[in-house]
């Protein structure tokens, strides 16, 4: 039987997204556009869903997630409400789930996702889940930082991760002000 997945390209204040989907909900987020995303996904995707699969372009798939990343970067979304199609080890399924914890607006290091994920000493192997994370911006990988504050390593590259904790701080600051 044909597994279809499906994938749509989405612009944003970032550059373009493309988003990936099974019907059980969001796979992947990849920071580029179709020509560059497709290929590797698709290779990701046989490993993990076989070889019996098809790609399909349709971005009505994505009318929720479309709407609530235009909400997140217009500032007016801080949480995801969006089922997940998640592929990962135990371990890295513990880190993401750890990283959906940490609160819009603010960072955690390395090694309070590790303790937060069951295994305080495995701050490499956070390194490495958060790197793998499928779902970047909605399983907020860009909170993450060195011990030391400093901003370190992500997929998308730093100005993206800058990116997007000034929009959470922007409007974390705008909220308090309001208050």
């Amino acid at each position: 039987m044909t597994n279809i997945l499906y994938y749509t390209e989405v612009t944003s204040p970032i550059g373009p997204l493309t988003l990936f989907s099974s019907d059980k909900g969001l796979m992947s987020i990849k920071f580029a556009g179709t020509a560059e995303s497709v290929p590797a996904f698709k290779v990701w995707a046989v490993r993990y869903k076989g070889a019996d699969i098809k790609l399909e372009e349709n971005a009505s798939v994505f009318k929720e997630e479309i709407q609530q990343l235009r909400e997140y970067f217009e500032g007016t979304r801080t949480e995801f409400d969006v089922a997940y199609d998640l592929e990962g080890t135990p371990f890295q399924q513990a880190v993401w789930k750890a990283l959906i914890e940490v609160p819009y607006g603010r960072t955690a290091s390395y090694k309070e996702i590790a303790a937060a994920a069951g295994s305080e000493k495995a701050v490499r192997a956070v390194g490495n889940a958060n790197n793998k994370n499928p779902i970047p911006i909605m399983i907020p990988c860009h909170r993450i930082i060195g011990s030391n504050g400093a901003l370190v390593g992500y997929g998308g590259g730093l100005d993206k991760k800058t990116y997007l904790l000034e929009i959470e701080k922007e409007q974390t600051a705008q909220e308090r002000k309001v208050r």
